[in-house]
């Protein structure tokens, strides 16, 4: 028998040897007496057994099943830290781009705010006026109809807002053509300056019969520009004139679109609905008293403020369908 003190020095469970390519594995071959423990020799070195193996082997296909189960490794495999007792990277926080691998049960969606009431009126009522807007039509300039800017006062008076459109006629000859046109704006120019001693062109904006709109007093179109135009209503409002006189004669069709659309726009600067009402503060006048306080459209004609026949009486009648189709424009 083999010595005791070679026996513990040897392993206690040898592995299994692998299988050749004829089937029998390499070095030693397990005895018929034990399968799968090997007879040891007196040096400790394993011999082969005297006796054949009464089993042949397996095709090498399929190798023969390991007699012992082999012993689990002594390193333990590195499992993922999504397993692990502590994670191996820090906890994404709230505010990472990536997700958290298991979001918690207990987190409630984050509700937003509501706005302040005098927020959302603010907001709604910028929306209200970009809504009820219209485009800017085409204008000629002061400089396109060639205004003498020597002749007029330096420097501008502005109200605070533009409530009323005011409509006139220029009680000029309806018979020029449109390249005419800039000609009689220049005279009228000088007539209010120079013999009137007005500080500038009366009327804010002129229309000729062909619907070209022109810049009338300086100081910006966009702006609320005070001019002379009527009488105790000059303040907060606006004077749009047609060249022409219309007592006794339609005005064009083009020269009725052109208000429109100019009021359209220019009103809407204004957030001023073109078929409604208000009300002006009378500076004293032919029909209306200093201080009244006078209700009016917001697209009126020259002789709702002042005693007149202006803007004549065939224009006039046109002012409810200039009503109407500024407001389509401004999309109301």
């Amino acid at each position: 028998p083999p010595d005791r003190a070679v026996l513990r020095a040897l392993p206690a469970h040898p592995a299994h040897p692998a299988p050749t390519a004829g089937g029998a594995a390499s070095g030693a071959r397990p005895s018929a007496e034990a399968p799968g423990k090997p007879s040891w020799g007196p040096s400790g070195v394993p011999r082969r057994s005297a006796r054949p193996s009464p089993r042949p082997s397996r095709p090498s296909i399929r190798p023969s099943k390991p007699p012992v189960k082999p012993p689990w490794p002594s390193v333990r495999p590195s499992w993922p830290s999504r397993w692990s007792a502590k994670p191996s990277s820090p906890r994404p926080s709230r505010s990472s781009a990536k997700p958290l691998p298991y979001p918690s049960t207990h987190a409630t969606p984050a509700t937003p705010s509501t706005p302040p009431v005098d927020v959302l009126a603010e907001e709604a009522t910028k929306a209200n006026a970009a809504r009820y807007s219209a485009p800017r039509p085409s204008i000629v300039t002061r400089a396109g109809w060639g205004a003498d800017e020597k002749i007029r006062e330096t420097g501008h008076v502005y109200s605070k807002t533009v409530k009323v459109a005011f409509i006139h006629h220029t009680v000029t000859g309806n018979k020029y053509s449109c390249s005419q046109a800039p000609s009689v704006l220049r005279s009228i120019y000088r007539y209010h300056v120079k013999s009137l001693g007005w500080r500038d062109y009366g009327y804010n904006f002129t229309i000729d019969k062909c619907g070209k709109i022109y810049e009338g007093r300086s100081g910006g179109v966009t702006k609320a520009v005070r001019g002379a135009h009527t009488l105790g209503f000059n303040t907060n409002s606006m004077g749009v004139a047609v060249l022409g006189t219309f007592s006794a004669k339609k005005p064009s069709a083009k020269a009725v679109k052109a208000i429109a659309k100019l009021t359209a726009w220019k009103l809407g600067l204004f957030k001023r609905n073109p078929r409604g009402t208000t009300h002006l503060v009378s500076g004293g006048g032919n029909k209306y008293k200093k201080g009244a306080n006078v209700k009016l459209h917001v697209i009126a004609g020259h002789r709702d403020g002042f005693a007149t026949e202006c803007p004549g009486k065939d224009l006039y009648k046109k002012l409810g369908s200039v009503r109407k189709t500024a407001a389509r424009l401004q999309g109301r």
